[in-house]
């Protein structure tokens, strides 16, 4: 864990006790992280500022049940991010689904050439859409491990579930990804980080 959040379990604890200026101060702490985190997802800032809105409320919402790992409420705020704008993210596929079935003229509009420009990022794309396959408990270890360098047993505290199902998940969660990106060379030469496992 970072040093910055080594008194998050303080500041949690005057929070529960109804300090709105804690409250405050661990969304100040923690807002950028988790922002960009769901950034990734998301793709758009609009959305991504909706949905980091929304993990702070749950945070606020479920506060009584919140585990704090290694005494930062970060982890916990990061796997409820990425559940979130993984929902998001099918509400928008969802829509954009129903908009493209409706009657349109062939001519491309800035939207369809923005959106053919950011399809060409192959790497980002198909690394996207392989992701999106796993489960969202998957996921969630595969963000926590791999990006945000929590170890497995961290990671399995947060999404609630032992350590040995952690790896083992892990452990498949990977080798889908290798499958699903076996068909790309210059995707599939590329490590897939194993992060920590103890």
């Amino acid at each position: 864990m970072d040093d910055d959040t080594a008194d998050d379990a303080a500041i949690w604890q005057r929070a529960l006790a109804g300090d709105g200026a804690s409250f405050a101060a661990l969304f100040r702490l923690h807002h950028p992280r988790v922002y960009r985190r769901i950034l990734g997802i998301v793709g758009n800032a609009h959305d991504a500022q909706e949905v980091t809105a929304s993990t702070f409320f749950e945070l606020w919402r479920k506060r009584r049940g919140v585990r704090l790992v290694g005494g930062s409420v970060l982890p916990w705020l990061i796997a409820t991010a990425v559940n979130l704008a993984q929902n998001r993210r099918r509400g928008t596929a969802r829509y954009r689904k129903m908009i493209d079935s409706l009657p349109h003229s062939d001519a491309p509009d800035a939207e369809t050439i923005a959106t053919s420009n950011v399809e060409t990022e192959l790497l980002g794309v198909r690394l996207t859409t392989a992701l999106r396959k796993l489960s969202k408990t998957d996921a969630a270890l595969l963000v926590l491990t791999v990006l945000d360098g929590l170890t497995t047993v961290e990671a399995a505290t947060v999404v609630n579930i032992n350590p040995g199902a952690a790896r083992m998940r892990l452990h498949r969660a990977r080798e889908k990804l290798r499958a699903d990106l076996a068909d790309d060379p210059a995707l599939a030469a590329r490590r897939i980080p194993e992060g920590e496992h103890v």
